[in-house]
């Protein structure tokens, strides 16, 4: 399948009525849930925390007190960063999110489901522009952004998220796909009346990379592909990738 990049979503125009957009961000909340996009970026976060990674020996995290600082970009509703949260908390991890979306539409929504959350915090940036200096956060994270840019916009945004991150970046993304299509068509059309949802959901599938591409892109800025997970239905994956040091050959990869 050829990727389709001369069809916007509409999420990437002019934004509806609140209460639609929140009924489409609560939609993708419940994808993220019962389709994998959370259990992967929880797995990739795991492997950076905790090192599993194999990436190059010196980024590796060492024993620490302070909380490990995670950003988010183009958040949405910010239902990873609640969930991962979540995890930490039931697991006694110390760890803080920054959540940024350029759509403040988007964080207003966020910011009435999170509640205040005390380690969860919400702003309006483009990923592609940071203003945070080089090592603030440990991982810089993005899900479902990847597919809504082309190469060179998705260049730039690798390029700032190697910046700010001090371990490694993790792109969760669907891939492209008749399988993932077939399944974005059917969810839509059975589990959600939203016209977001509905036209979003298979052209999303449409316009998606498939990790190798994502690869090749982050290569181009200094970043390294060390671990590919996969989604159980295979629609979907975690890459983590660490900055490429001086003589490094290549990367070890892990599924």
């Amino acid at each position: 399948m050829r990727r389709l990049d001369h069809e916007e979503e509409l999420l990437d125009g002019p934004l509806p009525d609140p209460a639609v957009l929140a009924e489409s961000l609560r939609d993708l909340r419940r994808v993220n849930r019962w389709l994998g996009g959370v259990a992967l970026s929880r797995s990739a976060l795991i492997r950076l925390m905790t090192g599993a990674h194999y990436g190059p020996r010196p980024n590796r995290p060492t024993g620490r007190a302070m909380p490990f600082r995670l950003l988010d970009v183009g958040t949405g509703g910010a239902d990873i960063p609640l969930a991962l949260l979540d995890w930490a908390g039931a697991h006694r991890r110390e760890l803080e999110i920054v959540a940024v979306d350029q759509r403040p539409e988007m964080i207003a929504i966020a910011a009435e489901v999170a509640r205040g959350h005390p380690r969860l915090a919400l702003g309006v940036a483009d990923g592609r522009s940071l203003s945070y200096s080089a090592d603030a956060f440990d991982v810089a994270h993005t899900s479902l952004v990847a597919h809504h840019l082309d190469p060179a916009a998705l260049a730039a945004l690798l390029a700032e998220l190697r910046r700010v991150s001090r371990l490694g970046v993790i792109v969760n993304d669907l891939d492209r796909g008749r399988l993932a299509w077939f399944l974005a068509v059917l969810l839509s059309r059975i589990f959600t009346r939203n016209p977001l949802t509905r036209h979003d959901g298979p052209l999303s599938v449409r316009r998606a990379y498939h990790p190798w591409e994502i690869a090749q892109i982050a290569a181009s800025v200094g970043l390294i592909e060390v671990t590919r997970i996969r989604g159980f239905l295979g629609h979907r994956y975690a890459l983590v990738f660490v900055r490429r040091s001086s003589g490094e050959p290549g990367a070890n990869r892990s599924t």
